[in-house]
C-alpha cells in the first residue's frame, strides 16, 4: 500500500527515504516481522532518490559461471560459447576497494559488503528485481568473444528505472506503507532511545512514533551549500547527476542527536557530464549525461592540454575521481576528443540528442570548434601523443593492454591510440556529482554510533548516509551493491531490536 495519508497503525520501524538502501531496509525489515512506514521527501513521480538514475551496474564476487547461474538461473539456458565471464573473487573485490581507497577503507564494513555481496545479489533478485548479462558496457568483443573485465558480470535489467519498479512492487506486495512529500525533520528521543521522526506532511508538522528508525535518504550532493562547506570552494558550481532531493537532510539530524561522522567529508563520486545538462538530474535522461569512454580518446583542458592518463586503468576505477579533476580546470570544463577508431566503443550516452559536440573532418577543422580551447595548442597536443604512441603494441580494450606513450609529461597507459582517422569528434563536459563520501559511522549491526563510539539505540542507517567505505576514488556498481548489503543489513537488525522492545515490555 503506497499513499500520502497516515495510517491507524503504529509502525515498528520509520524508514527515511524511498531508494534502493531504504526500499531493501524496509523489505528486509518485513521479512524479518517488523510493521514498516516509509517517508518520502519527493512526490510520488520522483520517488527513489539517486536510483533512479543508475545505469544499473552492480558489483558482487562470484567464482565462476556457477556462481553467476545462482543469482540469474536463466544465464544456464543461454549459449555463452561466446563469452568469458572469468572471475571476481572476494580477494578481487578487496584489491580493488583498498587500490581505490588507498587502503582507508573502513575494515569492518569493507568485509561486511563483500563476504555478503553474492548472497546480496541472490536475495535483491528473489525481490524481483531482473538482471542480465553487462554486455557492450562491461565486456567488448574482440575475436568473436565477449571477455568481461572490471569485474560487472550482470548488470541490473532496465537500470535504475525498472530496478526501483521491482522493489516498489516487493513493498506494495508487503503491505508496506510509503509517504510521499513527507520529508522527516529530526530525530524523536525518549532517555536515550530513538523513538521516531518529527516530519512535515505539506507544511503540517507531525509526530510519527516508532521503536526504531533506519535513515536511508542519501547524502548531501544536493546542497550547494553543504557542498561548499565541506567538498571545498567551487564545489557549490558542480552540476548534480541525480536528485534534487538529497539535501544531507538525514546527516542533519543524525549529527544534531550527537552521531559520529565517518569518512571522506572532503571527498564525492563525480564524473565527466555534459556541459549543457541541467543543474540536477532529469528523470527521462537518467544516467546519459554522462561521458564514461574517455580511455579511448583524449582529455583535453582549456590551455589545449592533456591534465590525466586517460588510460590508466578501465573507467570504473577512474571516472569517479576523474569528475573531480575538472573541477580543478581553467573554466571547470573538458574536451573527450576522439576519432573513427573509437567510435564502435562508445556507449549510447555518447548518441543520445541532448549531448554537445563537436565534430570535423580533420583536427584543423575541428580545433576552432572546441569552445574554450586554445586551438594552435590543441594540435599541438595531438601531434605530440599521436608520435609518443608505441603501436608495434596490440590493442585490446578488454585488457589493461600496455598500449602506452613515451616521452609525454603525462603519458597514457593503455589503449593509446593515435587521433589520425577521420571523422574526428569530440563531447564537451563537466563535473557531474552523483554522491558525497562522507557519512555516519555505523556498527557491523548497522547501528549509527555517537561521537564516543556508543551505539544510539533505535537508529540505523544505509545506503549514501554510511560513511566510511570510498575515500577518494570509487569502483563502478559498488553503490547499489552497497546500499542493498547496508539496507538490509539495517532492517535485519532494527526488526531484531523491535522484537526485544516487545519481549521487554
Amino acid at each position: 500500500m503506497q499513499s500520502n495519508s497516515l495510517t491507524n497503525d503504529h509502525p515498528d520501524i520509520v524508514v527515511v527515504g524511498a531508494g534502493n538502501a531504504a526500499l531493501c531496509a524496509a523489505i528486509s525489515a518485513h521479512e524479518h516481522g517488523a510493521q514498516v512506514l516509509m517517508l518520502e521527501a519527493a512526490p510520488a513521480e520522483e520517488r527513489g532518490g539517486n536510483s533512479h538514475f543508475t545505469g544499473g551496474a552492480f558489483r558482487f564476487a562470484y567464482r565462476g559461471v556457477e556462481d553467476l547461474t545462482a543469482v540469474l538461473p536463466s544465464l544456464a539456458n543461454e549459449d555463452l560459447s561466446n563469452v568469458d565471464f572469468g572471475t571476481y573473487t572476494e580477494e578481487q573485490f578487496f584489491d580493488d576497494m583498498f587500490e581505490i581507497t588507498e587502503y582507508r577503507t573502513d575494515s569492518e564494513l569493507c568485509e561486511i559488503l563483500v563476504r555478503n555481496s553474492l548472497e546480496t545479489a541472490k536475495w535483491v533478485a528473489r525481490q524481483g528485481v531482473k538482471l542480465q548479462p553487462g554486455l557492450g558496457r562491461q565486456a567488448y568483443q574482440v575475436d568473436g568473444k565477449f571477455k568481461f573485465w572490471g569485474g560487472l558480470a550482470l548488470h541490473i535489467w532496465g537500470g535504475g528505472p525498472e530496478l526501483l519498479q521491482a522493489l516498489y512492487a516487493k513493498a506494495e506486495r508487503c503491505g508496506i506503507n510509503i509517504l510521499y512529500e513527507t520529508p522527516a525533520l529530526a530525530l524523536v528521543r525518549d532517555r536515550g532511545r530513538v523513538v521516531g521522526v518529527k516530519a512535515e506532511i505539506r507544511g503540517e508538522p507531525v509526530e510519527l512514533h516508532a521503536d526504531a528508525v533506519i535513515l536511508a535518504c542519501g547524502s548531501f550532493e544536493s546542497n550547494p551549500e553543504m557542498r561548499a562547506r565541506y567538498l571545498g570552494p567551487g564545489w557549490d558550481l558542480a552540476k548534480i547527476r541525480g536528485t534534487r532531493f538529497n539535501m544531507g537532510a538525514g546527516l542533519t539530524m543524525a549529527l544534531a542527536e550527537g552521531a559520529r561522522p565517518h569518512g571522506n567529508w572532503s571527498g564525492c563520486h563525480s564524473v565527466a557530464w555534459d556541459v549543457n545538462a541541467p543543474p540536477y538530474g532529469d528523470l527521462a535522461i537518467g544516467d546519459q549525461f554522462q561521458k564514461h569512454n574517455y580511455p579511448f580518446g583524449l582529455l583535453i583542458n582549456a590551455r589545449g592540454e592533456r591534465y590525466v592518463d586517460e588510460g590508466a586503468n578501465f573507467h570504473s576505477h577512474t571516472y569517479a575521481k576523474y569528475g573531480g579533476a575538472i573541477m580543478r580546470l581553467p573554466g571547470m570544463f573538458a574536451w573527450q576528443v576522439f576519432d573513427a577508431k573509437a567510435s564502435p566503443l562508445l556507449r549510447s550516452e555518447y548518441r543520445i540528442r541532448r549531448v554537445t559536440k563537436a565534430e570535423a573532418g580533420t583536427l584543423e577543422e575541428l580545433a576552432p570548434k572546441l569552445s574554450g580551447v586554445d586551438p594552435q595548442a590543441f594540435l599541438r597536443t595531438v601531434r605530440e601523443f599521436n608520435a609518443a604512441c608505441r603501436t608495434d603494441i596490440a590493442f585490446n580494450p578488454n585488457l589493461l593492454d600496455g598500449r602506452h606513450t613515451e616521452g609525454l609529461a603525462i603519458n597514457k597507459t593503455n589503449w593509446a591510440n593515435p587521433l589520425d582517422t577521420p571523422p574526428f569528434h569530440a563531447y564537451h563536459v563537466t563535473t557531474g556529482v552523483t554522491f558525497a563520501f562522507g557519512g555516519l559511522k555505523i556498527s557491523t549491526s548497522g547501528e549509527v554510533e555517537d561521537l564516543y563510539g556508543r551505539v544510539i539505540p533505535g537508529l540505523y542507517a544505509a545506503g549514501e548516509m554510511v560513511g566510511g567505505l570510498f575515500f577518494h576514488n570509487y569502483a563502478s556498481g559498488t553503490g547499489l551493491m552497497s546500499g542493498a548489503t547496508f539496507g538490509r543489513l539495517a532492517g535485519r537488525s532494527a526488526a531484531q531490536w523491535v522484537k526485544l522492545r516487545h519481549s521487554a515490555a
